[in-house]
């Protein structure tokens, strides 16, 4: 389809989508956070047991490497503890902001101060955590509590992690049954010899989603066993993002060349993602456009623009500007064109509109991205620097201002047919 078509055919159906997708600033997720410390605060008061279903785990980088390690878990919905956890089914859930919020906030993060380095005991509140983090589902638990529940949503413009509730002080733990652990990985944790990357790579190709892979990662299960350790869940998350996306970009590192240029769209969350795909060799690059007068940009009068890239080789350092939605958009991208068989340059332009005006957490990009191939309908373009101009005017900066910031799109030369 001409792009010029496919660009036509999104914007007669923009005021449905809109309706679908993006939720107007809400602040009501204010007065239910108040709701969720009232009913926390009756399980939480002093030396009290709390029993729950705990789908998750979380390990904070403050005073690292002596880290707050936590054990996630709902008050009062335990039937539906996976739900809380985050991962793809929230986007085919059509999760708005609010209910990213309502899920991650209705967890208690009973925690602990544990030095990075105890990860690989399996006893106590650490092996509870470790328990929790490799198990193939929610776990029932028992918790001590001591001292007073804190509110600390955990979330800052770095937009890597989802926010976490309520924390409380963890005396103990205790599983409540004998969790069951996938064959995979419990062979990465037996091994004691096989480097953290090569482990996580083996969990991919056997299925795990990246989102079970950082958990084991946090939870100090993965890697040679005098490199075990803690991860903070932030750090685990690009770093799975990371070594997946090197294994997948090996993987087609001789492929052939995609026959022409394709433009895809996505849209999620109030973030709206145009990704090209061009004919060549393997390149990546992401733009990034925030709107101003927003927590993620305190400009009130432009557009900030952030852009991180890599050539063939790869990246041997990590992202200046972007941060942890460079990996997540990366691998979507790559998940594409491995299920293909092809490599191509590839620049991901990522708007953030006014109305994502929380931060939700770095999954955002990732299954945006990872969800704009499912229809099997994108534009076509003759060069790079038609298929830039025809989209000029559905971006938020223009053309020339794209090409200052972005190589990409500098490095369009423009040919006889362009003219």
């Amino acid at each position: 389809m001409r792009l010029d078509d496919y660009i036509e055919g999104l914007e007669s159906d923009e005021a449905a989508r809109r309706r679908q997708l993006v939720e107007e600033k809400s602040y009501a997720v204010v007065d239910y956070l108040e709701d969720v410390e009232r009913r926390f605060d009756e399980v939480a008061q002093g030396d009290s047991l709390f029993g729950s279903t705990a789908p998750s785990i979380f390990v904070g980088r403050s005073n690292y490497p002596s880290v707050s390690a936590g054990v996630l878990s709902p008050v009062g919905d335990e039937e539906n503890a996976a739900a809380h956890e985050t991962g793809p089914h929230w986007y085919r859930d059509d999760f708005t902001i609010d209910d990213v919020f309502r899920h991650r906030t209705s967890l208690l993060n009973s925690t602990r101060t544990t030095d990075v380095h105890a990860a690989d005991r399996w006893d106590g509140f650490v092996g509870v955590q470790r328990e929790v983090a490799i198990a193939d589902r929610p776990v029932d638990v028992e918790i001590g509590l001591d001292g007073p529940l804190e509110v600390d949503l955990d979330v800052s413009v770095d937009d890597i992690a989802t926010p976490t509730g309520p924390r409380a002080t963890a005396e103990h733990a205790e599983l409540a049954e004998n969790p069951y652990v996938p064959r995979p990985v419990k062979k990465t944790l037996e091994d004691d010899d096989w480097r953290a990357e090569g482990a996580m790579n083996y969990l991919y190709r056997r299925g795990f989603d990246v989102y079970d892979i950082n958990t084991v990662l946090s939870a100090g299960a993965l890697g040679r066993g005098e490199n075990r350790r803690l991860v903070p869940t932030r750090w685990s998350i690009t770093a799975v993002d990371d070594a997946v996306s090197r294994f997948l970009r090996g993987q087609i590192r001789n492929a052939r060349e995609l026959s022409q240029l394709e433009v895809w769209y996505n849209e999620f969350l109030a973030n709206r993602f145009w990704i090209l795909l061009v004919p060549g060799q393997w390149e990546f690059e992401l733009v990034e456009m925030k709107a101003p007068g927003s927590i993620w940009n305190p400009d009130e009068d432009d557009y900030w623009v952030a852009v991180d890239r890599e050539g063939y080789e790869g990246r041997t350092g990590y992202v200046e500007e972007t941060a942890g939605a460079y990996y997540a958009s990366k691998l979507g991208v790559l998940e594409h064109l491995k299920e293909r068989d092809r490599q191509a340059k590839v620049l991901v332009l990522r708007e953030v509109t006014p109305d994502y005006w929380g931060p939700s957490g770095v999954w955002v990009i990732r299954e945006a991205v990872r969800h704009a191939f499912d229809d099997h309908e994108f534009g076509t373009a003759e060069s790079l620097g038609q298929a830039l101009r025809t989209l000029e005017p559905v971006l938020p900066i223009d053309l020339a201002r794209l090409r200052r910031n972005s190589e990409l799109a500098a490095g369009v030369q423009r040919t006889l047919g362009d003219f």
